[in-house]
């Protein structure tokens, strides 16, 4: 697999760049892969890359059309998005659009990863074109629940515990919705794991985020699996 390309794309006014990893040979799907609140990280990066040498052609989303300095300024960015479930779609549904572009009519899934988890699930909140949306120690509330019958993606959902983004109140309420929703589900909740279960580079002194190698390696395997699973 060669390094990544750009794919620009736009949300309105909002110049944004995608990065694409190719897989060699003809791509088994597409997938859409939402960073976190601090955009494309080494972390994502890893794991875009990771889909590519699984045959999959991957491009990792833009949030913000800049990747910000600190926790600071990404929160600053991200504020708008997360305060307002129309602007979180309108700003994600580009990407859905701009890999399809590239990569023509193939099945297409979304992933994403703490504040790309919330956009995936949005998108399958709000009926998007895919076989799968997954989401790993993502944010589960949303402004907008998804309508009955609306959701056409699986959902899979990899969750740590000790999240205290998301508490087991907010597991609750997202499982209700999704039943009513009539979506077909999957939650998989690892006990004693923080948010940013995925990251072996999570920051040091923020005690609500913490790498965990198991959730990890099982999210990851839960992910492949349900792959092969839709796309048959």
């Amino acid at each position: 697999m060669s390094d990544f390309e750009t794919v620009a794309y736009r949300d309105g006014d909002t110049a944004l760049t995608g990065l694409l990893a190719r897989p060699e040979g003809s791509p088994k799907a597409v997938i859409v892969v939402y960073p976190t609140i601090m955009n494309s990280t080494p972390a994502v990066e890893a794991k875009a890359k990771s889909l590519a040498d699984a045959g999959y052609l991957a491009m990792i989303a833009d949030f913000y059309g800049s990747n910000p300095e600190d926790m600071a300024a990404s929160q600053a960015l991200a504020a708008p998005l997360r305060a307002d479930a129309k602007a979180m779609r309108d700003r994600m549904r580009p990407a859905l659009h701009a890999l399809a572009d590239v990569a023509g009519a193939i099945p297409m899934a979304a992933i994403g990863f703490c504040m790309g988890g919330q956009a995936a699930l949005e998108m399958a909140r709000e009926g998007a074109d895919l076989v799968l949306a997954a989401s790993f120690h993502g944010l589960l509330e949303t402004h907008a629940p998804a309508d009955v019958g609306a959701i056409k993606a699986r959902i899979l959902v990899c969750h740590g515990d000790a999240d205290p983004l998301v508490p087991r109140e907010q597991v609750l309420q997202f499982w209700e919705e999704m039943d009513r929703a009539g979506a077909n589900w999957h939650f998989h909740s690892y006990s004693g794991v923080k948010h940013g279960f995925t990251n072996p580079q999570a920051p040091s002194g923020m005690p609500a985020i913490g790498y965990d190698a198991s959730a990890d390696h099982q999210s990851w395997a839960a992910l492949m699996s349900m792959l092969d699973e839709v796309l048959g």
